[in-house]
């Protein structure tokens, strides 16, 4: 029988599927359910940095409290401090009721208080901290290593702070994505998560107003997080684990012999329910019985850049050569 306990960030996993960062997972029932399931962890929903500044600004229009600094202030100190009392006493709760990891999240744009709440996210029992970092560089003015710096001050910064593994979740918007997620990948952080998935924008052209896109990943959104882990598998200091389009067992095996640790699912949650933890698992084990392998470490990278005969494959060039050949109908 096929062994799929692996090593994540210093954790030990009986699967390398984690039940991704969402709402599903602030129920305990569910939690619990995916762990039945064969979950090797889970990530919690995250702390919205952006969301809650957005709220103290909006309660600070209604008061009039601008007009006060200090009250301004510590409304903003009190409404921070409750989110994160409530987010402490999630990670209790699950903790104390199943056996799986728990790995805590924080949705942050910039360094500052959050650095400070790792600490007590460590002391609530959390397994591990994943930091979703996003920024959208949409201003021309702002240069790409302002941003890159950004990133790693946060990544340093928190790393210092808390005393349980912390992996970074990022973008792939980067001048140069290799060079960032290397230089991240030395900060003191244990994981990389590639890569981060937010709202798109879309348009109804009936109504003529702006909607959200599609709230859910697809199977094809994969490869942009299978290009760059297999680039990056023997290139960082730190474990990788993949993000966005994984929805099956297939995307999963995909991911692990490009070279992840570990592989986040979440639309197919939401979309097919805690069978799909169920089946990505069964999927895995018979795919390494019929293939003979003992455990995951046996094939892991074995299709990274640094493995195969042609690494080129991996590279923008070898897309153009394909369709080069293609004649229109």
């Amino acid at each position: 029988m096929a062994d799929t306990q692996i090593n994540y960030m210093g954790l030990t996993l009986k699967s390398p599927i984690i039940a991704g960062s969402c709402g599903l997972n602030r129920d305990l029932e569910t939690v619990q359910k995916l762990e039945e399931a064969g979950a090797g962890a889970i990530v919690l929903p995250s702390l919205f940095e952006e969301q809650i500044e957005k709220e103290i600004r909006e309660f600070d229009e209604e008061t009039a409290l601008s007009s006060y600094p200090e009250a301004n202030e510590m409304l903003s100190f009190f409404q921070k401090r409750h989110a994160l009392d409530d987010y402490l006493k999630l990670i209790k709760k699950l903790k104390a009721a199943v056996s799986i990891p728990v790995i805590a999240s924080i949705n942050c744009y910039r360094s500052g208080t959050w650095t400070d709440y790792a600490r007590e996210i460590s002391e609530a029992g959390a397994d591990a901290l994943e930091i979703n970092i996003f920024y959208l560089p949409s201003d021309p003015l702002v240069l790409d290593e302002t941003i890159r710096k950004e990133y790693l001050m946060i990544a340093r910064e928190i790393a210092k702070m808390a005393t349980i593994p912390v992996s970074v979740k990022v973008s792939y918007y980067f001048e140069n994505v290799a060079k960032s997620l290397r230089d991240l990948s030395y900060t003191g952080i244990r994981g990389l998560v590639l890569f981060n998935r937010f709202y798109s924008p879309d348009i109804d052209i009936e109504k003529m107003e702006m909607v959200s896109g599609d709230i859910f990943s697809s199977r094809s959104d994969l490869h942009m997080s299978l290009r760059w882990i297999g680039i990056m598998y023997d290139k960082t200091d730190c474990d990788l684990c993949s993000s966005t389009g994984v929805h099956d067992g297939i995307g999963v095996v995909k991911m692990l012999l490009a070279g992840a640790n570990a592989v986040q699912i979440v639309s197919s949650l939401y979309t097919e329910g805690v069978g799909a933890m169920k089946s990505s698992n069964a999927f895995l084990k018979q795919w390494m019985d019929n293939h003979n392998y003992k455990n995951i470490d046996e094939f892991r990278g074995k299709l990274s850049q640094k493995k195969i005969k042609d690494p080129a494959f991996y590279e923008r060039a070898q897309f153009l050569k394909y369709f080069s050949g293609h004649k229109h109908v």
